[in-house]
């Protein structure tokens, strides 16, 4: 995919900074004007305590807009966003390049990944699969 003429573009020039977070018990209208305020199309949601052989444990799950519409479509109102995250969390370092990327989200099928810091592992952004079109697009603007 990768062309020798174009340049390789990192996750940190396409990505967005900052993590949109919501407790697990958050409902899907407070998630939905989350999303809307803040003009993102994912919130983590962290905290989701689940029970595993009667250990509690704590998972990170990614509420997609697509999630969030599946839910809505079937009128699953009710639920909570820890009922409709995606428990799976799929990181990324912000210096790998946007075809890493996009293997990993194909592989997993998924939309959004949580970026993290090289040098803490905290995370510390996301970056979408728009992201990715828009670095593959027009490599030479970004950073401008």
């Amino acid at each position: 995919m990768t062309s020798s003429a174009m340049p390789t573009v990192s996750v940190s020039e396409v990505m967005h900074y900052g993590v949109i977070t919501a407790p697990p018990q958050t409902t899907l209208a407070e998630v939905a004007e989350l999303m809307a305020r803040n003009r993102v199309h994912c919130v983590v949601v962290d905290g989701i305590a689940r029970v595993v052989k009667g250990q509690e444990t704590v998972v990170w799950g990614i509420l997609s807009d697509l999630d969030l519409m599946q839910a809505l479509a079937a009128e699953r109102l009710e639920v909570s966003a820890g009922d409709v995250a995606a428990t799976e969390i799929i990181t990324v370092d912000s210096l790998d390049s946007i075809e890493a990327v996009a293997s990993l989200m194909a592989e997993h099928e998924c939309s959004h990944l949580v970026v993290v810091s090289p040098e803490t592992g905290e995370p510390i952004g996301v970056v979408s699969s728009l992201d990715v079109a828009r670095g593959l697009s027009r490599p030479e603007q970004l950073g401008q």
